[in-house]
């Protein structure tokens, strides 16, 4: 059993960066998306990680010329899958569209291909059921900027075949990647079991009228030496993504807190305001307020 052939489901921010990386580390990707709209931007969103690359690793225009060579794209999901290894499926955080995406995975995908979900909140014993080989499907969840925040934690279920797990140990390892072996199941992870009720705590207290973004970002970045606060970390992560999990949380749990919090997220996406992804969030980049020398004082 060996990895060579990687497909990446789903475009969007940590997809496009898991795709990116793992061609800049000399894999062969396939991009899937949904339509030819989806593709064209994910061709825009590749380029754009050259600059980015070359500012925070470091590397050569001829590093990146490879990487870029080693990414094909296909909105046919059976043309993306038909001599797959892997598929990491990146769609987005909502139960019923990974379990329509698994359904036609399980039929369009070689048998021997191994899956792995990017999910962030869904263990995989939540979604195994939608898939036709239990015993080849696990969780692989990357943090953001994968290429500097270089986490790859490794989920299974009692399923999982060991021999599976071992081999996407060794594959994040290949694309850069320092493994995070999880032992059981757990919502979140390790990092965003940390990171989860960090960023709802601020957003709460946002939500509630307590404090504006900057001056709770400011309160925990003075009060414990962090370099950003937790609506930098929105900002990071993707407001989408974001509100995606927050609605998610709040329809399970009924937790009004969390309720309020989705709500006032959507407002915020619904006026224009994605994040780095588009430039604007809570903060406006590429220099936002909370890296400026006098945001602290």
């Amino acid at each position: 059993m060996s990895i060579n052939k990687v497909v990446v489901a789903g475009s969007g921010v940590l997809g496009s960066q898991i795709a990116f990386q793992s061609a800049y580390k000399g894999f062969n990707v396939t991009v899937y998306d949904i339509n030819d709209e989806m593709i064209n931007k994910a061709k825009k969103t590749m380029a754009g990680y050259g600059p980015v690359y070359k500012k925070d690793m470091k590397t050569t225009d001829e590093k990146i010329n490879s990487a870029l060579d080693n990414l094909s794209y296909s909105y046919d999901l059976g043309q993306a899958t038909k001599d797959a290894d892997l598929v990491i499926e990146a769609v987005p955080e909502k139960l019923k569209i990974k379990g329509d995406f698994y359904h036609k995975l399980s039929e369009a995908a070689p048998k021997e291909t191994i899956f792995a979900s990017n999910s962030s909140t869904l263990v995989p014993s939540d979604i195994v059921s939608f898939t036709d080989r239990p015993a080849r499907f696990l969780n692989l969840h990357f943090a953001n900027h994968i290429w500097l925040n270089n986490t790859a934690e490794i989920m299974g279920t009692k399923q999982t075949d060991p021999a599976v797990y071992s081999e996407i140990v060794k594959f994040a390892k290949a694309i850069g990647m320092v493994p995070i072996e999880i032992k059981k199941e757990q919502p979140g992870y390790v990092l965003n079991s940390l990171l989860i009720p960090l960023l709802n705590a601020g957003a709460a207290l946002w939500a509630k009228g307590v404090a504006d973004p900057q001056t709770i970002d400011k309160t925990w970045m003075i009060g414990t030496g962090a370099p950003m606060g937790p609506f930098g970390i929105f900002d990071l992560v993707g407001l989408r993504t974001a509100y995606n999990i927050t609605e998610t949380t709040a329809q399970q749990s009924g937790d009004k807190t969390l309720r309020q919090v989705a709500d006032k997220l959507k407002e915020v996406i619904d006026d224009g305001y994605l994040g780095r992804e588009n430039g604007k969030g809570f903060y406006t980049y590429p220099d936002p307020a909370f890296l400026k020398e006098d945001f602290l004082k």
